[in-house]
């Protein structure tokens, strides 16, 4: 291999933040393991320290110039309250353009193929202590939602196997509204709907609430409900616009509130997902298929089917009897959809129990590379920047 004499100033490393960058259905997930300061405290306590007192980090890694609005990012704690517990193998923080969140299906399953091919005790403490079942190495993850158990196929060599998916068992999911109606103002209304007087919608939770919307309930009469890449104005519009409306009601957010919980961000609405059912290609052995595209944080979209996404929608499917315990369903997204079905994840029902149903959800990741972030002390925007909330010069 070949050796190259890069700029001095590459290798400040005293502040460097090492990342492996992998893709999940094109959605990227951007896993620190190295350099970010150390945190104490539980997991939710380290999560309150990182917003607090090194959200310039968060900016730096996923905004521009290192990153976009449409990066996310998984920060790596060796120590949580149940990691030291025996109970969990290794925590996770995730990170947004907009903050942190409490569940992330796309980076879990990342995680899960990088972790198992850790075998660097500083990035990974127990990788030598993983059970091994007939189904794969399992990982149990301590996300901010809760535990989350991981199963990755491998090769002889113990490495990952890139052709098999990686699957997780989500926490407890289950569904707190359907056919709920939503009036929408004329002046709050959208492009391409309107006429849209009332929404329909539904709630459902799977790690985090999100807001289902059946794209055809969008559009004003006459129009036709497509899903290309020169749609999504018109659907972020309405998705948005949804969201803000639910927020803003106080009986609307019921539907999105998880009691007697002391993780303060579960009780709020994470996303809307825009609904198309019956589209795409279904997967051979599942008994459905639809097609979705989340709107999250501010202005992110998802290019993965979304992982805790896809968990609450099982749960609704479920609660309407739409979809029975044990059935699968094939779930697509715009990149997935764009690349002939590959890319879809797969979900099954595998558990029913008082507090929500299990849901066994498996998908594709893939290693793009990775990075080792620095900044110059005279770099000004080092802490990132988003173009479209810039405001430039007035002047005089």
């Amino acid at each position: 291999m070949a050796e190259y004499t890069l700029p001095q100033a590459t290798k400040n490393m005293d502040q460097a933040i090492r990342c492996i960058e992998m893709h999940t259905t094109g959605e990227p997930t951007r896993i620190v393991y190295a350099g970010y300061p150390a945190l104490s405290g539980t997991l939710l306590e380290q999560r309150a320290l990182a917003s607090e007192k090194y959200d310039h980090l968060r900016r730096r890694l996923i905004l521009e110039p290192r990153g976009h609005r449409d990066m996310y990012g998984a920060v790596l704690r060796q120590s949580t309250e149940l990691v030291d517990a025996g109970l969990a193998d290794i925590g996770v923080i995730f990170m947004t353009n907009d903050g942190y969140s409490n569940m992330c299906g796309h980076a879990t399953i990342a995680l899960g193929r990088f972790l198992i091919d850790t075998f660097e005790v500083t990035i990974f403490p127990k990788r030598k202590a993983l059970q091994v079942t007939p189904a794969g190495t399992l990982i149990r993850l301590h996300a901010p939602s809760g535990i989350v158990e991981v199963t990755v196929q491998t090769l002889q060599d113990g490495r990952s196997d890139p052709s098999k998916p990686v699957s997780f068992l989500s926490v407890p999911s289950f569904a707190t509204g359907w056919d709920i109606r939503i009036t929408v103002p004329p002046e709050r209304r959208w492009h391409v709907g309107r006429e849209v007087e009332t929404v329909s919608v539904n709630f459902a939770y799977g790690g985090a609430f999100f807001c289902m919307v059946d794209a055809r309930r969008l559009y004003s009469s006459g129009q036709k409900a497509t899903l290309a890449g020169d749609d999504l104005k018109a659907l972020e519009e309405a998705a948005f616009a949804i969201r803000d409306l639910v927020n803003e009601d106080k009986e609307l957010r019921k539907f999105v509130t998880l009691p007697n919980s002391d993780n303060q961000g579960l009780g709020m609405l994470y996303a809307i997902v825009v609904v198309f059912d019956g589209l795409g290609k279904p997967e051979p052995g599942t008994a459905s298929v639809e097609t979705g595209l989340c709107f999250f944080d501010n202005h992110q979209i998802d290019r993965s089917p979304t992982g805790s996404a896809v968990c609450a929608r099982m749960a609704l499917a479920h609660a309407r009897g739409d979809i029975a315990l044990g059935e699968a369903r094939t779930y697509h997204s715009l990149v997935s959809n764009s690349h002939e079905g590959q890319g879809a994840f797969i979900a099954r029902i595998v558990e029913g129990k008082t507090d929500g149903l299990r849901v066994q959800l498996g998908g594709r990741t893939y290693y793009t590379g990775s990075h080792v972030f620095v900044h110059e002390p005279s770099d000004y925007i080092c802490e990132g920047f988003m173009l479209d909330t810039l405001r430039g010069w007035q002047g005089d």
